[in-house]
């Protein structure tokens, strides 16, 4: 029996989209890739009848069911959905514009939204498959300057983590992966906007973009191993619903944890306060 399985992956043309392409196409698994752009994909032609190159606005309802139908019609099935797409946002909460906010929820949150419920139809007839959503430490455990892009993927992992339980009957799992610093473009501009309002009074703010883009080419994460763990994901009878990926990652939401818990234990007494007796 083959092991190999169809995964959609949006976002495909860059970053971690990318190196999770090229490594499962490596390993004979097929793969449609959806993007703005497929010239994109033009070094992927020679995988042939593996490999399906979708052109996709996701923020469209439309473009996303096309490109869902386009991949039935060419595998017959689908197997994983990945939902990668995204960017980063810094700026303090003040700086930032409806537009920049409203922008970067329509791409990190909304688009995964919208790609779940035009391929729950097909998950639920073949009543199987795995939904992985690609939210971000910064999703458990968030970073200073990063407020509304923190709040987008601690969307997706609270969607993620209840859509774990309401699929579960139906034979489809979902985990929710937290990265951190992986070495691939998403430190450069085309991954990252910055507010274009600045108030002197966050220029604090400013030393952790630096050290963002600083961290460029040096991050701890090797992009290629990740194919290798969600494919551990993917056949595990008991998948994780939460999964953090690389020491960085695993390490800070340790730490958030252990302060949690001691919030909680200070505050026990106020928290059981307000029962009624």
């Amino acid at each position: 029996m083959s092991t190999s399985k169809v995964w959609y992956i949006t976002g495909a043309s860059k970053g971690m989209g990318l190196a999770l392409t090229k490594q499962l196409l490596s390993k004979g698994h097929s793969v449609a890739a959806t993007s703005r752009s497929v010239k994109a994909f033009d070094p992927f032609t020679h995988y042939g009848e593996r490999f399906l190159a979708l052109e996709t606005d996701l923020k469209s309802e439309q473009s996303i069911e096309s490109s869902l139908k386009s991949t039935i019609e060419k595998f017959g099935r689908v197997d994983i959905i990945v939902n990668n797409a995204g960017y980063g946002l810094g700026g303090a909460l003040e700086e930032l514009t409806s537009d920049e906010i409203n922008e970067n929820f329509e791409v990190n949150f909304f688009a995964a939204v919208k790609v779940v419920q035009k391929a729950l139809p097909y998950l639920r007839e073949q009543r199987s498959g795995h939904i992985i959503n690609i939210s971000s430490i910064a999703g458990f455990a968030p970073g200073l300057g990063w407020s509304m892009y923190c709040a987008a993927k601690f969307a997706l992992s609270g969607l993620s983590e209840a859509l774990a339980n309401d699929l579960k009957p139906l034979g489809i799992h979902v985990t929710n992966v937290l990265p951190g610093w992986f070495r691939t473009s998403f430190a450069k501009p085309d991954s990252i906007a910055y507010n274009k309002n600045q108030l002197q009074e966050y220029n604090y703010l400013r030393e952790y973009h630096e050290k963002m883009n600083s961290m460029d080419g040096v991050q701890p994460g090797n992009p290629d191993l990740i194919a290798d763990a969600l494919l551990q994901l993917i056949v595990s009878r008991n998948p994780p619903v939460n999964l953090f990926l690389g020491s960085d990652a695993f390490n800070r939401a340790k730490s958030k944890i252990e302060q949690l818990h001691k919030e909680m234990s200070d505050w026990e007494s106020v928290s059981v306060s307000t029962d009624f007796l």
